[in-house]
């Protein structure tokens, strides 16, 4: 019998991934399943980012890299936050990842200890906990309410603050909910945990897909003034609509990025060295698709907030950015559906649409939609599934 770790044994799977399994199986039976659980756009990337992978593959790019990244693409990510952010960020401030899932996974490992506690706004991404497990650390997850758009304040945080807290991980717009903190709340959190010594881990991948009248928000004034108590990280997967070709990056202090460059280098090494050319390409080319995209998703947007708010018994704050709805279903539930994995599966058997349950971003009383598709296909889909909650 094979004996694998306790570590690896306390780790949950992916819900996203499980609920992904299950429509696989009904559509080899022979079924039409329309999925609305992946985080990923539909949108073709911009044509910089191929012309750079072109360029790489036809110059034979195929060798190693830095562990952290080629010199000019970090001073490609420095060139392209300081002009959103006036960050003032320089290339030892950066390290290039595989993906932003790298980019937190690998800041925990460096910034925590077994017992430190890692403060987690809930409804949170679905990963954070399990990172935090894998770190040796406790998550103290911090509950928030959809009347208040699922954000949390400095002083619900207080409540939960102990000797023992090290880290806070914020993001904004928030994967599942899509609520987005403006900036005068955000930095009121900021200046809390500064004054608390807590690290702050900002995660911002969605920081281009923010909905007007809401603007961007980021950590990066505090970056300015406390580069060693924050990380900001993002990524092209989003904004770019590149998710496959995992380029995250880490903006911070020169003294974690060394410590963040050391793991790297004993695990996965250098992001692959095309999509690095394509990254270059992509962030010091035309940026005027970002606009483009962001009123597709507002199209969208608007047209499931408008449709499942229309159901009786469903509550849906409007997100101002990602591509996800959070709405509060629990007052559909029955004696037999009494749970969000419950309702989900109910939904895929009876509307044959795929959506993630709650309770894998800590709310058991709602779902995640994802938006990240045609609008023909939302039609479609909550067609269904308004059919399949009138038989309930």
């Amino acid at each position: 019998m094979i004996k694998f770790s306790k570590r690896i044994q306390k780790v949950k799977p992916s819900a996203t991934l499980t609920i992904n399994a299950k429509a696989a199986e009904l559509r080899a039976q022979g079924k039409e399943i329309i999925s609305l659980a992946v985080g990923q756009p539909d949108l073709a990337p911009p044509e910089s980012v191929l012309v750079g992978a072109r360029e790489a593959i036809d110059k034979v790019m195929t060798k190693y890299t830095p562990a952290g990244g080629l010199p000019e693409v970090l001073d490609a990510v420095a060139s392209y936050y300081n002009k959103f952010y006036d960050t003032d960020a320089k290339k030892e401030n950066i390290i290039v990842t595989n993906g932003g899932k790298q980019a937190l996974y690998n800041l925990l490992q460096i910034l925590i200890d077994p017992g430190d506690e890692v403060l987690i706004p809930s409804p949170y991404w679905l990963s954070y906990p399990d990172m935090v497990l894998l770190a040796e650390g406790e998550s103290v997850i911090v509950p928030t309410e959809p009347e208040q758009n699922f954000m949390v304040t400095p002083q619900e945080l207080e409540k939960f603050f102990t000797s023992k807290t090290k880290v806070l991980i914020l993001n904004t717009p928030s994967n599942p909910t899509g609520c987005h903190y403006d900036q005068e709340l955000f930095d009121e959190i900021c200046n809390w945990a500064i004054s608390k010594d807590i690290f702050i881990i900002s995660d911002e991948i969605y920081d281009q897909l923010v909905y007007p009248p809401a603007t961007p928000t980021s950590a990066s004034k505090w970056f300015k003034s406390n580069p060693e108590n924050v990380a900001i990280v993002n990524g092209l997967a989003k904004s770019f609509a590149i998710p496959g070709w995992r380029v995250g990056y880490v903006i911070t202090h020169p003294d974690i990025i060394k410590n963040l460059s050391k793991l790297q280098g004993q695990s996965t090494s250098n992001v692959c060295s095309i999509a690095q050319m394509a990254t270059l390409r992509g962030l010091t080319g035309e940026l005027d698709f970002l606009e483009k995209n962001r009123k597709k998703f507002i199209q969208r947007r608007d047209y499931i907030v408008d449709r499942i708010s229309f159901i009786k018994g469903i509550v849906c704050p409007k997100p101002m950015g990602a591509f996800y709805v959070f709405p509060k279903i629990d007052k559909l539930y029955t004696k037999e559906i009494n749970s969000s994995t419950r309702f989900c599966e109910y939904l895929l058997d009876e509307a044959c649409v795929a959506l993630v349950p709650g309770i894998a971003f800590g709310d058991d009383r709602c779902i995640r939609f994802s938006y990240a598709v045609d609008i023909s296909i939302l039609e479609k889909a909550l067609d269904a599934i308004e059919k399949a909650i009138e038989k309930l």
